[in-house]
């Protein structure tokens, strides 16, 4: 097993490398000057010259990445040219921001899709089957920002049981004053995932029950609940997979939802990132998410293996 995790964490160096070089890429191909948000309408033409010396702008390109990369192994992602702040500092409080929203949101999708799955799967082309598939597609093909839209009219402008936008007064704290921020924009993410993962659970778990080793199962006697386990723990590595996947979707996906509701989170971040034409916090906000996203493929493979006896033996 640990040889399989060692295998693993190679494979993914050469990865995160591609990812650092196309996001510092395609924030320098994009057009326009990035200091145009802090330099005056009328900066002098030194100035303009002395503030890219600062940020290091005037440099080739290979050498800014290579700095660039550098200081990002060092912990340090630059200075954002629109606040003056760290980008470390901006992106660790983001992140935190956005796991905690994404976190809730993926309990709620995983836990609903499960369950919808498995029932659609063990009744399949029955009625139950039927309406999770429905309910399963509208969550998949609605847009979730309209969809947030929708739940602050309803919940937050007619009826007034919930806040609109922000995450509470003040940092996040476990209580009820900032849970309840917390409620909309996790319920309006969590809808995508829930049908992705009923869609996929319910192919998965009517695909094994009409195996052969399901039926010797249930003709040497074995009840439905342990029969049950059988199938779910041979549905588990799939399963866990496409969790993942959608987990890092979330993190990764969350920009939409969080402007919506103002959540201060990366997506939010990445916006403001996108408009105010920071690069050195555009470059961090996307470089953090994508080893985010590496590192939960990376977890996932190694909950597949010790899941599945399978895997390790290929």
């Amino acid at each position: 097993m640990l040889v399989y995790i060692a295998k693993r964490i190679v494979f993914a160096i050469p990865v995160v490398i591609a990812v650092a070089l196309v996001c510092f890429l395609l924030v320098h191909i994009a057009p326009g000057d990035p200091l145009v948000s802090v330099l005056p309408p009328d900066a002098s033409q030194a100035l303009a010259e002395q503030m890219r010396k600062e940020y290091g702008f005037d440099r080739p390109l290979p050498v800014q990445f290579g700095l660039w990369m550098w200081n990002a192994l060092h912990g340090n992602l630059g200075t954002s040219i629109a606040s003056g702040r760290s980008v470390t500092e901006e992106v660790t409080r983001a992140v935190g921001n956005t796991l905690i929203l994404a976190g809730f949101a993926s309990l709620i999708g995983f836990v609903f899709g499960l369950l919808f799955g498995i029932l659609a799967g063990y009744f399949r082309d029955s009625w139950i089957d039927k309406l999770v598939t429905t309910i399963s597609i509208t969550g998949v093909s609605m847009p979730h920002y309209w969809l947030g839209m929708v739940l602050v009219i309803v919940f937050s402008v007619i009826l007034g049981w919930l806040p609109a936008v922000g995450a509470g007064p003040g940092g996040w704290a476990w209580d009820w004053d900032h849970f309840q921020y917390l409620i909309l924009p996790a319920a309006t993410m969590s809808v995508i995932p829930m049908g992705i993962v009923s869609r996929t659970v319910r192919a998965l778990v009517g695909d094994l029950l009409s195996q052969e080793f399901v039926s010797a199962l249930r003709s040497k006697g074995l009840d439905e609940v342990r029969v049950f386990r059988h199938v779910l723990k041979n549905a588990a590595p799939t399963a866990i997979a496409v969790m993942g996947l959608q987990l890092g979707y979330l993190l990764g996906g969350s920009i939409l939802i969080e402007t919506v509701f103002s959540w201060p989170g990366t997506g939010f971040l990445l916006n403001s990132a996108i408009f105010q034409r920071d690069l050195p916090l555009l470059q961090g906000t996307i470089l953090v998410l994508a080893l985010f996203f590496v590192f939960l493929n990376l977890l996932v493979d190694v909950l597949q293996a010790a899941i599945d006896p399978r895997i390790k033996r290929a």
